[in-house]
């Protein structure tokens, strides 16, 4: 992850570096080589991700044939709004770093602390999915969380109803049901633990007034308005749902008609086409993507 982008561009190799004396081990070293199943660890993989992203979008952001790029508004999916808020200038790359890192361990520990899974649902639509949860659950904890886009919701809950959940899905009429590979019962009322962590510190973190870059939240698809709903928000992400295709849907209805994905992989590209084909996404994920813009 990132380790081309790296050795191509010292901007980016500085940010690593950066990386490694925020957090006191070599993230770096994770990031270029593994390994993977380290790497994909909740504790990991969350300042990984953000470290990455904000590696790329230094080099656009000092190339001179990116650096006129500017957005109308940032969004991100998930651990991706710390991202949006970095680059809208509302935090700092030291306190986003600090908070993803945090905000992994926290949602590690939590999941220690339960027994939770997370099941993505392919081809149905809210309704059913609903329906579906309210079979699975039989008294255990299970909710829609995830609204990635049409035909594509994932579930969150115990893990006993989230088996009953992917054994019921074809009865519903589900294409598939898919397990995800993550710790926990993430974006339920199984991460409060984690959500008051969280909490404790965002109260050590500056975050600035929007102004002219707006951010969109995850958590009502409105624009955060103040610094202090942002804290909020970013607390409340970790156990209320994350709604992505109504978040995208505001920022079509209010003119985006271009997007830019930034960070590792596709996953945002790949859901706006369902969202809406029509909408132009450049996706820059990687030295290729990078080489293109230049």
């Amino acid at each position: 992850m990132g380790a081309e982008i790296a050795q191509s561009f010292p901007v980016a190799a500085e940010i690593y570096e950066k990386a490694n004396d925020i957090v006191g081990f070599d993230l770096s070293g994770l990031c270029f080589e593994g390994p993977a199943e380290q790497l994909n660890s909740t504790t990991i993989s969350q300042p990984a991700i953000f470290v990455t992203s904000a590696a790329i979008l230094e080099v656009l952001r000092t190339n001179p044939a990116t650096s006129s790029i500017s957005a109308d508004v940032t969004a991100g999916l998930s651990l991706g709004e710390y991202t949006a808020l970095y680059a809208a200038g509302l935090i700092s790359f030291e306190d986003g770093l600090v908070l993803v890192h945090k905000r992994g361990q926290a949602m590690q520990a939590a999941a220690d602390a339960t027994e939770g899974a997370m099941v993505g649902i392919i081809g149905l639509d809210e309704e059913k999915v609903r329906q579906l949860c309210d079979e699975a659950s039989e008294g255990d904890l299970i909710v829609p969380v995830n609204f990635n886009c049409p035909g594509q919701i994932v579930v969150s809950g115990s893990v006993k109803a989230c088996e009953r959940a992917e054994q019921l899905a074809q009865k519903y009429g589900a294409i598939k049901a898919v397990r995800l590979e993550v710790a926990g019962a993430f974006h339920t009322e199984m991460m409060s633990s984690a959500a008051q962590r969280l909490g404790e510190a965002l109260s050590n973190c500056e975050i600035s007034e929007p102004s002219d870059i707006k951010t969109i939240a995850n958590i009502h698809a409105e624009y955060y308005q103040t610094s202090q709903k942002i804290s909020d928000g970013l607390i409340n992400q970790l156990t209320c749902p994350i709604l992505w295709q109504k978040c995208m849907k505001r920022l079509i209805d209010d003119g985006i008609e271009k997007f830019y994905e930034i960070g590792p992989g596709r996953v945002l590209t790949g859901l706006m086409r369902r969202i809406n084909r029509k909408i132009k996404v450049v996706n820059i994920s990687d030295l290729q993507a990078i080489k293109e813009l230049l």
